[in-house]
């Protein structure tokens, strides 16, 4: 029974038909405060909703203090460990939040945060791996975003670090993993044939401009990528509605890049 609910829960976040996606984390608020675009919840969430991205992804304070209740649906991803900036060692992620109570409060999914290579990896994957099974239990996705961080880690965006930290939460049991992108289609496919379930990409720093953004992702759509999971360089951009509508087109729909940055809101 639990494959079956986990089954229909992922298809509120990956789409039924194309097996990709657009999710929209908004976690930041934890790590960095009310940073601009995530000041006001309810009316971001609108926005990139309305655009048509495929899940919202946030701390509990995200549907207790942003649950809309119109509109169209969005799935629900609820975000179950933490660090602030002003912590002694930012890359230490905690659980903040059980699988339990992320299904009682509605998530369609749960994510969890695991730094690859930094100080405490041993305490994150042991809670990944607690995680994935729980999940597995209830029947629940699991996004687990995996990013290279540490001591031994020059480059976040290395190749050969980035595979890594990809096939670690595959072999751990995660049902989509979260990463960076490493700056090329040949780099990135050697990550995505490493890793046995879909992979979405990061979007990181605010980029400079909406072309670089729409080439990154269909770069790593052309090369096996299953879609983004991209803040900043949505939620703060000048009409994110806008932005969700042509990166839908890229990941959905196969457009190039030229041709999604032509699109408007214009019926």
């Amino acid at each position: 029974m639990s494959k079956i609910g986990k089954s229909i829960r992922i298809e509120r976040i990956l789409d039924r038909k194309t097996h990709r996606t657009v999710i929209v984390p908004m976690d930041h608020g934890i790590t960095v405060g009310p940073i601009p675009g995530l000041i006001d919840l309810p009316s971001t969430v609108n926005k990139v909703a309305e655009g048509g991205a495929n899940a919202v992804l946030g701390h509990m304070g995200l549907p207790m203090h942003g649950h809309r209740g119109y509109g169209r649906d969005v799935g629900l991803i609820i975000h179950l460990s933490a660090s602030t900036s002003l912590g002694p060692d930012p890359n230490h992620k905690v659980l903040v939040t059980s699988v339990d109570d992320a299904m009682r409060i509605g998530a369609d999914a749960v994510s969890i945060h695991v730094n690859v290579g930094a100080e405490d990896e041993a305490e994150m994957l042991k809670d990944l791996g607690h995680v994935a099974r729980t999940c597995d239990l209830w029947g629940i996705p699991l996004i687990a975003m995996m990013y290279p961080r540490g001591p031994k880690v020059k480059s976040e965006h290395s190749v050969e670090h980035v595979k890594l930290a990809a096939r670690v939460g595959a072999e751990l049991g995660a049902d989509i993993v979260k990463t960076n992108y490493t700056g090329s289609p040949d780099t990135f496919k050697e990550v995505t044939m490493g890793c046995s379930v879909p992979i979405v990409i990061a979007g990181g720093p605010k980029m400079d401009t909406e072309m670089d953004l729409l080439k990154m992702v269909y770069d790593a759509i052309s090369v096996g990528s299953a879609g983004v999971a991209i803040g900043r360089n949505i939620f703060q951009a000048e009409n994110p509605t806008l932005l969700v509508r042509k990166l839908c087109a890229v990941v959905h729909m196969g457009y190039a890049p030229e041709e999604a940055a032509k699109i408007s809101l214009k019926k």
